[in-house]
């Protein structure tokens, strides 16, 4: 194989070890394969190097401390250990401006830095999304400027991401890998990397601009998907219909291959992938003539969730004869998605600052945030317990679903909270038996579309 190693396991630096970064790493690292970690924040490096890690994934802290103790995994902030590598991942943030248009300083400035540092025969990834021809053309113009030419001297390949948080480290071996490559022999190279390095399946494709649209329809799809569930949960709310009963119906029938596959509903979408990637979409489309107005409506009904969540805790509280202006509320649970401590993009946040506008008192409280990362981004000292937060409470707003939220002590929230309490479930899908439990106890239950 022309741009890996002929005998024995690759060597990989990563560049970029955030969340995605470290799942990967760590991942390899595991298998007996060496890995540097590369990253420009030095705290995060620090932080990796004495054991400790932030991210909030099942396994990823046993995985990289073992990683470190076996010496399979090193971490840097300089790029000076990239020439004594085979394959080179790339895996920083490519973020959306207030336009929507994509933001590539950190993969401009990444690739800047690895240039002078190639050596002929090394094998280039990228996994950070971008937009079709961005691998082909940007990233291929910079890694050039080293001196050395691609297809030549380096492959290069796009291998978008594709794991879902909470799961991650579960997936890599399952779910297929797309390669895209910039020449045939990139593509076969990144299909023999990944394949060989983790037994996963591997979907090879003769263009990185098809691997890079791949990312971007994934999430698309998803992104589509969650606001067609968003709209039939409203409607499911004025009719006085359970949302996830019409789901779980429609969902039965066959269709194609599978079946029907409507997602979940929830308080609304966050995180780094759905709330940007659709947006990236749309400005290629628009580049190119073509105007994707479904992209643009799933994200317009996906922003407005946390303004219906908002509204729905104010109605609650006025037909249990409570000003809202009057009200106490607790917000349990503060991550997008549920059994996370991620914070980006959380649709929480603007429930909070509706919610600080429209009422007498806020408290918030989330298991799995760190007090400090709260605070700073929700701009209040959050709540030391769950006790603490629904004490006196007038509604009880469950906005994340995290086992601890889902497994509350109903009987024991009764003789805390300000009865009649309002209980508002905004991602915990409370099961049938649960909410007549709660309404039992002398509780108001109102979910999204429930």
């Amino acid at each position: 194989m022309k741009f890996l190693p002929g005998d024995g396991q690759p060597a990989v630096a990563v560049i970029g070890f955030g969340y995605v970064g470290s799942c990967i790493g760590a991942t390899l690292a595991s298998r007996g394969i060496r890995v540097l970690g590369i990253d420009s924040d030095p705290a995060l490096v620090g932080e990796i190097a004495a054991g400790r890690c932030r991210f909030n994934e099942p396994g990823l802290a046993d995985a990289l401390q073992e990683a470190r103790a076996a010496g399979t995994l090193t971490v840097a902030s300089e790029f000076d250990g990239v020439a004594d590598t085979d394959v080179i991942l790339i895996a920083v943030g490519t973020p959306v401006d207030a336009e929507r248009r994509i933001m590539t300083g950190y993969l401009e400035a990444a690739c800047a830095r690895l240039a002078p540092h190639l050596r002929p025969g090394q094998l280039v990834i990228l996994k950070s999304t971008v937009p079709p021809g961005t691998t082909q053309g940007l990233v291929r113009e910079l890694l050039e400027q080293g001196g050395l030419t691609q297809g030549q001297d380096f492959g290069l390949a796009f291998c978008p991401e594709r794991l879902a948080e909470g799961n991650a480290l579960g997936q890599f071996a399952t779910i297929p890998i797309v390669v895209g490559g910039c020449d045939e022999e990139s593509t076969a190279a990144a299909a023999a990397f990944w394949s060989g390095s983790l037994g996963s399946p591997v979907i090879e494709f003769g263009s990185a601009a098809t691997a890079e649209l791949v990312k971007l329809t994934d999430n698309w799809w998803i992104d589509a998907n969650v606001a067609l569930a968003n709209e039939l949960a409203k409607l499911c709310g004025a009719l006085d219909i359970d949302v996830l009963d019409v789901i779980a119906g429609a969902n039965s029938l066959p269709k194609g291959s599978s079946h029907v596959n409507v997602l979940l509903p929830s308080v609304g979408v966050g995180g780094s992938c759905l709330t940007k990637d659709p947006w990236i979409l749309w400005a290629v489309a628009r580049q190119h003539g073509v105007d994707l107005r479904m992209a643009q409506t799933a994200r317009e009904v996906n922003d407005t969730m946390p303004g219906y969540t908002h509204d729905l805790i104010c109605a609650g509280l006025r037909e249990l004869g409570k000003d809202p202006a009057a009200a106490r509320v607790a917000v349990l649970g503060l991550a997008f998605k549920n059994n996370t401590n991620d914070l980006r993009n959380t649709p929480v946040r603007p429930v909070v600052a509706a919610l600080r506008a429209s009422c007498r008192e806020v408290a918030i409280f989330d298991p799995l945030v760190a007090p400090e990362c709260a605070a700073a981004e929700f701009g209040l000292e959050p709540a030391s317990s769950a006790a603490t937060a629904v004490r006196g409470a007038d509604c009880v707003a469950v906005l994340a679903g995290h086992d601890q939220l889902r497994a509350l002590d109903l009987a024991e929230l009764a003789g805390q909270v300000s009865m009649p309490c309002l209980i508002v479930d905004g991602r915990a899908y409370y099961p049938a038996q649960t909410i007549k439990e709660m309404r039992g106890l002398g509780f108001t239950y109102r979910g999204i579309g429930r």
